[in-house]
């Protein structure tokens, strides 16, 4: 018997599939109207400079735009209290919606980035949040990332009024997916999810590459030439001499390293002392996406970390 605790009449729209893809009508939510004396505290007891307002999902919060509302809460339940920091944190994740490594991973994020509007908050599923985990963390470490402590489960409800996707008694949480390519490999050349991978990254580069190697069950990039799209953190001391790794990558294979003739487009971040690869591309003047990419990398700026805070 499914949990009669979890908001079934919210969440049909979640489990449906084929709802998924459509807008739903204004009539199947019955938005708050927030008032400022009760917004300032709507989340457990805190309070914010801003009072809780309920707003429209912009296209370019791309994580969660579409996910099945059309509407969500702000401040949201991670205390993000402006949309600019809400686009810029939720950015990060959405390189991890392209690996479907959960069925659940866009709802569970979207219910703590763009909460749906309703007079208290809801929070996820504990099983929910610890499914998605099990699931998706194999595929983070990857790309560097642990589960955030941000995001631990045991701070969500067990048993109280919860969002999730289906009964936790009706499926056993999803296994692992195993790829046979190296996630950071396996990734579609589309201009508008590499440019939202770009600004989820810490540095792009343009490379070519002498040698690729295997160390310590990664694969290591030794370079011959590089050009910064994006420098990030890298720092001079780094720079002259700059190795890459494809993290836990040494025995997968990857694609775009078979002819290392050529250039590349690579994206990534440091962790610890390595810079870690997160995606890696063919440098192709005549793919028809990459240069809109490129095109797009022109014209528009990613947001930067001062301009959220």
């Amino acid at each position: 018997m499914a949990n009669r605790n979890c908001i079934w009449p919210l969440l049909i729209l979640w489990a449906t599939p084929s709802l998924l893809s459509r807008a739903p009508q204004p009539s199947e939510y019955d938005y708050v109207s927030f008032q400022p004396e009760m917004g300032r505290q709507y989340q457990s007891g805190r309070f914010y400079s801003r009072p809780a307002q309920c707003v429209e999902i912009p296209q370019d919060l791309a994580l969660c735009h579409g996910v099945g509302y059309n509407k969500m809460v702000l401040p949201n339940l991670l205390d993000h209290e402006t949309m600019v920091e809400v686009k810029y944190q939720a950015s990060s994740w959405v390189p991890l919606l392209s690996k479907n490594c959960h069925p659940g991973t866009q709802v569970f994020l979207c219910s703590l980035f763009a909460p749906v509007c309703l007079d208290r908050p809801i929070y996820p599923c504990r099983w929910l949040c610890e499914s998605v985990r099990d699931a998706c963390e194999p595929v983070m470490q990857y790309f560097g990332f642990p589960w955030p402590d941000m995001l631990r489960c045991d701070q969500y409800p067990r048993e109280d009024v919860c969002i999730a996707v289906t009964s936790p008694n009706a499926t056993q949480a999803p296994r692992p997916r195993r790829t046979e390519v190296c996630p950071q490999c396996d990734i579609e050349m589309k201009a508008e999810s590499m440019y939202e991978h770009m600004c989820a990254s810490e540095f792009v580069l343009k490379i070519s590459i002498r040698e690729v190697k295997k160390e310590s069950g990664d694969k290591k990039l030794i370079l011959k030439k590089k050009k910064a799209l994006k420098r990030g953190h890298i720092q001079k001391k780094d720079w002259s001499d700059l190795v890459l790794y494809l993290k836990n990558g040494a025995n997968c294979p990857c694609h775009q390293l078979d002819q290392l003739s050529g250039q590349f487009l690579v994206l990534g971040r440091k962790v610890k002392s390595q810079h870690l690869l997160t995606a890696i591309h063919k440098w192709d003047k005549k793919n028809r996406e990459f240069n809109r990419f490129m095109r797009k990398v022109k014209k528009i700026k990613c947001p930067k970390p001062h301009s959220v805070f």
